[in-house]
């Protein structure tokens, strides 16, 4: 019989012929077998929750490693955007001065209502008009005039190029005047 094999019946001592010392010392390889059970049943515990740990961290550093991967998407997709309105300004800042000064023949007209969709759906949005209250986010101010007027302070007097933005950003900042109210 090997040690690790330890059977205790209780009904028969008196028939197994068993004395008091071999069923002690029985009793005594039994506890020494469950308490290194135990101690292995917690080594057990214990690996398990660290794999369970380690699984976790694994699991967590993917979901966020997904989300990175979307927001790095995202920017690169927005750069892409900024970049081609970028190059896109001239021919938009050409096409405004064209149509306030009455210029673009009829023929060009479907042309002009292109390029304005065009921008529309780069999400593209001309800013700065006069009365406008300042913003140093939105305006670049390249002068001051007086104002007549405590409402007036700290508004746009006057657009020396619009601004342009999209949805995330601002593009080119409008370059306007400032009014001032000295009073």
């Amino acid at each position: 019989m090997n040690d690790d094999d330890v059977v205790i019946e209780q009904d028969g001592l008196e028939e197994t012929g068993m004395s008091e010392e071999e069923l002690e010392a029985t009793e005594s390889r039994v506890d020494a077998k469950a308490t290194k059970l135990k101690k292995e049943l917690d080594a057990c515990k214990v690996e398990r929750q660290e794999y369970m740990d380690g699984w976790q961290r694994a699991k967590a550093d993917y979901v966020n490693a997904l989300k990175r991967f979307e927001d790095e998407k995202k920017a690169l997709v927005s750069r892409g955007v900024v970049k081609s309105v970028e190059t896109f300004l001239p021919a938009m800042d050409s096409l405004a001065r064209a149509e306030a000064a009455g210029e673009i023949p009829d023929a060009f007209q479907g042309i002009a209502k292109q390029l304005h969709d065009a921008a529309k759906s780069l999400g593209m949005e001309q800013f700065g008009s006069i009365g406008d209250a300042f913003d140093h986010n939105l305006h670049e101010a390249l002068g001051q005039d007086a104002a007549s007027t405590k409402e007036e302070d700290e508004t746009v007097s006057a657009v020396l190029e619009k601004g342009w933005k999209t949805t995330e950003s601002v593009i080119r900042p409008a370059k306007v005047r400032v009014a001032q109210f000295e009073g």
